[in-house]
């Protein structure tokens, strides 16, 4: 904008009077800047045309005024590009405030003014004084130098706006001359006789009015003061040409409405017959029980619905359509027309309109204050007819009536301000909801019968321009503060932003407008087939006898005669398709426009009344009726779409897209929103850059990025609907309230609560008892049901917004292309996943597995119910989420069953629950005193840690939950992760083990010479003792948790894999057993074991870990059975107790066990495996055959037995250590370290369970365990006690007895008495290997390898220490794994223990 027009003259010429009047008086052709391109170019053509050589316009009547009805269209269309050059203007300058010289900071900064405020502002107040008498230089010297330095440059920012000052004084000659023609030569300009030239005309006024009342928002002072001023200091102290002409001009529009007034003085008898005229139709418009009652915008009639057609009021429903353009001109027209108030009908239609409005809109969101310009501009014109009717009352008779009138006037004025204040909204409102209601009828009826919708397309377009004015009116009403006539204070309009009625009406809007356009061919064909009648009876007209005693002049009879000839070469529709059918109806249109000119001049000696009275006589439709009925229904040949643009399109809601954000986010979602609604709401922005004008090429962009945030913000809106549906849901008041259960305690109490009440009446149907629980069915009273009616509008309302942004087209702004499904199913996507890593924790610390998968399965019911109205798979985008969050490496990784090391970052929420197992229950970083129970197979702790006792988070339900949750990517990342950590502490144990070589070989030395002094000091040499066996305890309750994820997920594998489970199992039977594994063999391996289906789970854990980082390669290892039983000298032993109700001990140094077992059965693995392959290698580098090495190496045997040899050298010197260290004065560690020693004995695989007996005398492990158990009274026996028992004590003779009367494993599943008291302990089944090499001296029997493997496996190990029950003749035939334990659930309290009572 800082560049002058292309056409724009030079300083010099600009400064000549010749060529300011040259421009002025160009005609038409000068507004080619503000023009359309389209009729910018007729305009030249017509020009040329209508032209001779020396350039003077042609005489002919038709063509003068033909081209004076075009003139006419120019000149709003002019009118509209000067408003938008003024608007850009203002917004430059940031919306100045010229009347009270009031300019903010951003306006000096624009670079259209001089940034020196003191003198720009004081010429703007001296207007019109020219500068010279202002004394500049005294006012500030040194703007004035700065002024004149940069004066070139400053007139070359102001000159463009200089020219809008020009062209707004060329506008106002030639608007008002072209009103003053048309009010002058027309003879009517009632709307039922001649309303094309009638709107033409008003809607000139309309514009005219409007430029000059804005014209007065922008600087126009300060503008011409400072370019005359600088002006001058360029040109010698010399005033600009047009300076005295623009003074005038500004000067008698200050204020515009004084100016306005003077000027249309002339044309004001006019005005106030058009404002008379149309008033029937704004009572009409006004009365909405008239229109409901006697179906104006009915396509059926209102009395009798099953008449389909609705031809009471045709015309006055078409003529609806313009009501809100006779509004404004009420508004404007009597406005500036002031007199016309004085008319004895005028104060009624006045009255009306004013009472409904608060402002006229004059150029997009720019208005007026409309009361308030009433009373300043038009009263004091009221009161002075008033005071010159009261002074002439004596001279003439009409004087009374006159002086009423004004009075009336006068106190309507006065007081209807008051009322639109009070009134306009409610008006409005009432009209809004009739609107809805019928436009909502209108689209049913049309929906069920398309047919009759082109008979009533006009009827549509008035439904379509009275919701426009409504919407419309409502954001142009928001937010404006108006100031009481009779009071200062500024009192804000009550417009309510909750209202509801807006999204019906853009609903009804739009789908009326979608069936225009699916139906659009119907409508031209029924348009097409009008015209065509209508050729005849215009042909007709034309005949009959008083046309042709008119004597018609020969261009009016030529140019009826190429009306009949477009109508009869109009095509066909017989037959074809209406939509391929292309035709151009423009001239036909513009010969009537024509005739019109012609026949309603007062020059023309055939005028309108001529005609009208000629066909009278016919009984039928006048000559002119049947031509604008023909010309309104041409327009639905080829012009329908800007029809339907121009009464359903609302562009105009660009200029106030915020607040339609505001009132949707207010409404779409609230008691009365509704979910269809929102495509409406979205689609409206598909026309706001066609708000941008030609005239400004910036608003172009600004537009249309505008247009794409306000769709991006309402389907932010939308999916945060969405997402609030879901939440409200699945939420403990929703789907949560319907899923809750009591717990058996809640329930026994419930139960006991409600026998002691007796029956409810019916008068007190919530009866409360004093555990506070309600009594069954509370839920059926009207009181208590408004949850339930909430979840049924919720679900009501989700479905609903589901299905239909499924089937919502695509949104299309500019290049923007928004498809609402894809939004959706990312919010639904996105929503889940949020919800579901806020789940993971709680407010204290990790939520439960069990808890957060119940939450997950409510998701997904509501994710399931919501995919049942959209056409895409929504519960495939859920795993894939759950997938990532488990596993988020690249896809082809999933297909490894080895990763790289790079490759192994997994989700975060399956990284968040690893770490929090890992840190709270493997390493106990909180200190929350972490114990493993064998027995009940779950960790406990001593305090809650974070929200939970470890019981609650580490059981065989809540893993089982975990690996449903995360699956197995889940589960090897937690396997990984304690692999990880339990490599760190057999690293930490080979360390020692290396360190301390040469103190363990002098132990081993000393426990195989017998030297129990040499060994003791030894042992008492070894480092960090203590610390060594920490990374043992935790390394067990590492194994000891990994064989329960094991678990878990072999149980979650058999219930939704069942054949996969069972192939595995069958598997594992026949693997082949030989070393080195193959890799095949390997994963299998490793594939049962972690389902649980493993013969040995820790060995071949351990075995899996020392494989990968490479332990067990030197021959240190093979002192590792001397290195563990030097831990029985160690001190943890004084601090520890065995506690029957865990089976474990109270620093779980039980897990100790484990580990010993694991860690010498997997470095044994491990060191052959290494032995063999060196073996074969160095055979086959001395070329000697490797078939001799493996017939004589038996791998797997040789293995078991040296895990054998290892395990019995341990027991052997650990027990040797136990018996040395006791004493009469120290003797309580000796309990704990036996029972140790018989736990290990009893869980590890490679030993009998006779291997102690031959170190510890049998009836110290009796008295043992007899103590603990005959302390505990209150613990139910599943068995007698032993004491009482003599067939149970001649069993306790030896172990090896109970192993070969027992059977291996009676079933997985136990009793409810056995499983709770089945626990760490692992029966007879643990001398399967140990039977196979080593016979048993008390027995001599052995048992078949093959055999002892099979029920080895389908034992699970749960019987206790030692048997004490009765029932062991044969086979068991209980549920129970073994032989039944005596229960043991309390912890030891005696002391230490005295083994002679029981000698």
């Amino acid at each position: 904008m800082a560049n002058s027009r292309q056409y724009y003259p030079s300083q010099d010429e600009s400064a000549s009077p010749t060529s300011v009047r040259s421009r002025e008086w160009e005609g038409p052709s000068r507004w080619t800047e503000y023009l359309g391109p389209e009729m910018a170019s007729s305009v030249s053509s017509r020009s040329s045309k209508h032209t001779t050589s020396d350039g003077h316009v042609q005489s002919s009547a038709a063509s003068t005024k033909a081209l004076n009805i075009q003139w006419v269209v120019q000149m709003i269309e002019v009118a509209e590009g000067l408003m938008a050059k003024m608007y850009r203007l203002n917004q430059i300058l940031e919306y100045p405030d010229p009347i009270g010289h009031v300019f903010s900071e951003a306006f000096w900064k624009a670079g259209v003014f001089p940034n020196h405020p003191r003198i720009c502002t004081l010429l703007s107040k001296k207007f019109p004084e020219n500068f010279t008498k202002s004394q500049l230089e005294r006012i500030d010297k040194f703007s004035l130098d700065s002024l004149q330095d940069g004066a070139e440059l400053h007139l070359q920012s102001l000159e463009p706006w200089i020219q809008l000052l020009l062209d707004l004084m060329a506008f106002r000659e030639q608007a008002l001359r072209l009103i003053l023609d048309l009010s002058s030569t027309v003879i009517t300009l009632l709307p039922h006789q001649n309303s094309l030239i009638l709107h033409a005309f008003m809607d000139l006024f309309c514009a005219f009015v409007r430029v000059n009342l804005f014209a007065e928002k922008i600087p126009r002072k300060m503008l011409l003061q400072v370019y005359n001023l600088l002006h001058s200091l360029s040109r010698n102290d010399r005033d600009c040409d047009f300076y005295h002409r623009l003074v005038q001009f500004i000067d008698s529009y200050d204020p515009p409405l004084n100016g306005l007034q003077e000027d249309l003085n002339f044309v004001s008898p006019r005005i106030g017959e058009v404002l008379e005229a149309v008033g029937p139709s704004i009572f009409l418009s006004a009365d909405t029980r008239k229109l409901r009652n006697e179906g104006f915008l009915s396509p059926y009639h209102p009395r009798f619905p099953d008449i389909l057609t609705n031809s009471a009021h045709p015309m006055r429903a078409q003529d609806l359509a313009n009501v809100t353009s006779y509004r404004e001109w009420v508004l404007l027209g009597y406005l500036v027309c002031p007199d016309e108030l004085l008319r004895v009908t005028s104060i009624d239609i006045a009255l009306v309109v004013l009472k409904e409005n608060l402002v006229v809109t004059l150029f997009r969101d720019e208005y007026i204050m409309l009361h308030e310009d009433y009373q300043l501009y038009v009263l004091p014109r009221v009161l002075e007819s008033k005071k010159m009717a009261k002074s002439g009352r004596t001279k003439q008779k009409e004087a009374d009536l006159e002086y009423s009138v004004a009075k009336q006037v006068e106190k309507m004025i006065s007081e209807v301000h008051d009322q639109a204040l009070q009134l306009c909204d409610a008006i409005h409102r009432e009209r809004r909801i009739l609107l809805k209601q019928e436009i909502g009828r209108m689209v049913l009826f049309f929906t069920d019968q398309p047919s009759l919708l082109a008979p009533n397309i006009q009827m549509v377009f008035s439904a379509l321009a009275l919701a426009q004015s409504e919407v419309l009116w409502y954001f142009q009403h928001a937010g404006i503060a108006s100031s009481r006539s009779k009071a200062a204070r500024v009192i804000p309009v009550d417009i309510d932003p909750n209202d509801p009625t807006i999204g019906f009406l853009l609903d009804g809007m739009d789908r009326l407008c979608c069936l225009v356009r699916k139906y659009i061919a119907a409508a031209r064909g029924y348009a097409l087939s009008y015209l065509s009648s209508s050729a005849g009876r215009i042909r007709y007209l034309m005949g009959t006898p008083g046309i042709v005693a008119l004597d018609l002049d020969p261009t009016l009879k030529g140019l009826f005669q190429r009306i009949v000839q477009h109508l009869e070469t109009i095509p066909k529709t017989q037959g074809e398709n209406v939509s391929a059918i292309t035709c151009d109806l423009s001239e036909f249109r513009k010969d009537w426009l024509s005739i019109l000119m012609i026949v309603t001049s007062s020059r023309s000696s055939i005028n309108i009344r001529h005609l009208e009275k000629a066909t009278v006589s016919t009984g039928k439709e006048g000559l002119l009726s049947e031509g604008n009925a023909a010309y309104n229904w041409s327009r639905c040949v080829d012009e329908i779409e800007s029809q339907l643009s121009k009464h359903g399109s609302l562009k105009k809601l660009y200029f106030y897209h915020q607040h339609l954000t505001t009132v949707f986010r207010n409404t779409m979602f609230g008691p009365e929103g509704r979910p269809q609604h929102c495509c409406a709401w979205l689609s409206v922005a598909s026309s706001f850059p066609e708000c941008a004008s030609l005239i400004n090429p910036e608003e172009v962009t600004k537009f249309g990025r505008d247009a794409v945030l306000y769709v991006e913000s309402l389907i932010e809106s939308i999916m945060g609907g969405l997402e609030g549906l879901i939440n409200i849901l699945d939420s403990e008041g929703g789907f949560g309230a319907l899923e809750s259960q009591l717990l058996p305690e809640q329930a026994a109490a419930y139960l006991n609560n409600a026998s002691r009440i007796s029956a409810p009446s019916m008068k007190s149907p919530r009866v409360v008892g004093g555990g506070g629980f309600t009594l069954p069915g509370h839920e059926s009273y009207p009181e208590n049901n408004k949850s339930i009616k909430m979840l049924e509008a919720a679900i009501q309302r989700l479905t609903n917004l589901c299905s239909i942004l499924n089937d919502m087209e695509p949104i299309c702004v500019i290049n923007h292309v928004f498809v609402l499904r894809e939004y959706m199913r990312e919010c639904i996507l996105a929503n889940f996943k949020r919800r579901f890593l806020t789940a993971l924790q709680t407010d204290n610390d990790l939520q439960r597995p069990s808890v957060l998968e119940s939450l997950i399965r409510r998701h997904m019911s509501i994710v399931h119910l919501a995919e049942q109205h959209v056409s895409m798979d929504l519960t495939q985008g859920i795993r894939e989420i759950l997938l990532t969050e488990a596993f988020s490496g690249p896809v082809s990784s999933l297909h490894l069953f080895e990763k790289p090391a790079e490759q192994q970052n997994t989700g975060s929420a399956v990284e968040v629950v690893c770490n929090w197992y890992m840190d709270n229950i493997i390493k106990d970083v909180s200190g929350a005193g972490i114990l493993f129970a064998p027995r009940h197979k779950y960790f406990k702790s001593a305090r809650p840690v974070g929200g939970y006792f470890a019981e609650s988070v580490t059981d065989l339900k809540e893993l089982q939950a975990f690996v449903r949750i995360f699956g197995g990517y889940g589960v090897d990342r937690l396997d990984r992760m304690m692999k990880v950590h339990t490599a760190a502490l057999v690293n930490c144990i080979e360390t020692s083990l290396r360190s301390n070589r040469e103190l363990i070989e002098a132990a081993a030395a000393s426990m195989h010479s017998g030297d129990r002094g040499e060994r003791d000091a030894s042992i008492r040499q070894i480092v960090d003792l203590d610390t060594v066996i920490g990374f043992c305890i935790e390394a067990g309750e590492a194994l000891a948790f990994d064989e329960l994820l094991a678990e878990a997920s072999g149980a979650v594998l058999e219930d939704n894999a069942a054949l996969i489970h069972s192939m595995i199992s069958g598997i594992v039977e026949h693997i082949p057993e030989e070393v080195p594994e193959k890799k095949e063999i390997r994963r299998i391996r490793g594939v049962a074991n972690g389902n649980g289906v493993s013969v040995d789970h820790d060995s071949e854990w351990v075995r899996l870990i020392l494989e990968e980082v490479g332990g067990a390669n030197d021959n240190s290892w093979s002192l590792l059975p001397y290195f563990f039983a030097s831990f029985m000298s160690s001190n943890a032993w004084n601090t520890t107790g065995f506690n029957i109700e865990t089976g474990g001990f109270s620093n779980n140094i039980h897990c100790l066990a484990r580990c010993i077992s694991a860690v010498i059965a997997g470095s044994e693995y491990v060191r052959l495996q290494r032995e063999y392959q060196q073996q074969h290698q160095s055979l086959s580098n001395g070329h000697q055959s490797s078939e001799n090495l493996d017939s004589e190496f038996q791998p797997r045997v040789t293995a078991e037995a040296s895990i054998k040899s290892s395990m019995l050298l341990f027991v052997k010197f650990a027990a040797s250590i136990v018996l040395d260290s006791w004493n009469e004065a120290n003797r309580s560690h000796l309990v704990a370290k036996l029972i140790f020693l018989d736990q290990l004995c009893e869980s590890s695989p490679y030993l009998p369970r006779s291997s102690l007996e031959s170190h510890v005398p049998y009836t110290i492990l009796r008295s043992i365990y007899t103590q603990y158990y005959s302390n505990t009274p209150s613990t139910p026996l599943a068995t007698a006690s032993p004491h009482h028992s003599p067939s149970v004590s001649l069993i306790h003779a030896s172990p090896s007895m109970k192993n070969a009367t027992t059977p291996r494993g009676s079933g997985s599943g136990s009793s409810t008495a056995a499983g709770a008291d089945s626990g760490y302990f692992k029966g007879s089944s643990s001398s399967v290997y140990s039977q196979e090499h080593y016979n048993e001296p008390e027995t001599g029997t052995s048992r078949n390898n093959e055999n002892n493997k099979s029920k080895q496996r389908g034992s699970s190990r749960r019987s206790g220490p030692l048997d004490y029950s009765t029932s062991h003749k044969g086979g068991s035939g209980s549920n129970s794994t073994g032989p039944s334990p005596l229960p043991r659930f309390a912890v030891s309290r005696s002391g230490p223990i005295s083994y002679k009572q029981h000698n």
